[in-house]
């Protein structure tokens, strides 16, 4: 049987509940900025509590997720938030950088039966599944998506008061066409990752 009302899914959920069990979802938000932390989080659920509002974070407005990150805190047996520095960005790589972090959150929570994954492979001895578009399909994963980007959203404002030249509360580090005229114009900052590409490339336009 398929369960959901509105949000995400929660099939994995409701099989490891039902065995008086618990379960871990994992996810992140930013590692395609140019500029910023990334920042991944986990979180371990009530069982059988109303979930039918967390969804996939990109999905929800930004109002709706502020308003979630507080039912899903008191909602929630665990919450864990790791902040992936520029400098481990740069170090690792973003995909590595995010595993190790993923990783260490899998070694720090508690004995659980089982850990998911939004599409990253990760070490745990119990059951576990990296699943593609995970933020669908689970609510565990959504929620952590949800505070993950709540989180970061909230530090590239902060950047934002630091830097106002650059437009960091409205890309929030992406790569827009405003991001890339802001680099061009005011130069590269200590919170770009310098492992990306900084620069947009110029269009090459042949005359025939």
């Amino acid at each position: 049987m398929t369960y959901k009302i509105n949000g995400a899914l929660k099939d994995f959920e409701e099989k490891v509940w039902a065995k008086n069990q618990l379960l871990l979802g994992i996810d992140e938000a930013g590692r395609g900025p140019l500029a910023g932390p990334c920042v991944v989080c986990g979180v371990i659920l009530k069982p059988h509590m109303d979930y039918s509002m967390i969804d996939d974070s990109k999905v929800l407005s930004e109002k709706k997720r502020e308003e979630l990150v507080l039912q899903i805190k008191e909602n929630a047996i665990a919450v864990y938030t790791k902040i992936v520095t520029i400098e481990e960005i740069d170090k690792y790589n973003i995909y590595r950088a995010t595993q190790r972090a993923m990783q260490a959150i899998v070694d720090e929570s508690m004995t659980i039966a089982c850990v998911l994954s939004d599409a990253m492979p990760l070490d745990y001895k119990g059951e576990f599944h990296n699943l593609i578009k995970g933020d669908h399909r689970s609510i565990s994963i959504a929620a952590a998506s949800i505070i993950a980007k709540t989180t970061r959203d909230n530090i590239m404002k902060e950047y934002d008061k630091r830097y106002p030249n650059y437009g960091f509360a409205k890309h929030k580090g992406y790569p827009t066409k405003q991001h890339y005229e802001a680099i061009e114009k005011f130069g590269v900052l200590d919170i770009h990752r310098k492992s990306f590409k900084l620069f947009k490339e110029p269009q090459i336009s042949f005359d025939i």
